[in-house]
């Protein structure tokens, strides 16, 4: 099973989005555990992740969580602000598979 981890401020707004990516995962049939953080959480969960996208609203602190997820072995990026704010549950889905590949 792979474990996408979404973090942003407060893990609270990407709830909505987690609900549609899980969606799209039953619809295609994956085994895929998403799960939404606070980023005060992420230095501490993100050994169990094998992804880590960030809300458009914490993409200043990429650098800072790139340099703990790197030597982990860690892919990590930033949603794009247009699926984040539409809820495109497919499309960030679809970027979390391809930073595994």
């Amino acid at each position: 099973m792979k474990k996408i981890l979404l973090c942003c401020a407060a893990g609270m707004s990407t709830s909505m989005l987690v609900q549609r990516m899980q969606a799209e995962v039953t619809k295609r049939a994956l085994d895929i555990e998403i799960k939404a953080v606070p980023t005060f959480e992420l230095e501490h969960l993100i050994t169990d992740a094998d992804v880590v996208l960030l809300g458009p609203q914490v993409r200043y602190q990429l650098a800072h969580f790139a340099a703990i997820a790197k030597p982990l072995g860690k892919p990590i990026d930033v949603i794009d602000m247009m699926d984040y704010g539409a809820l495109r549950g497919d499309k960030v889905l679809d970027k979390a598979l391809s930073l595994l590949e």
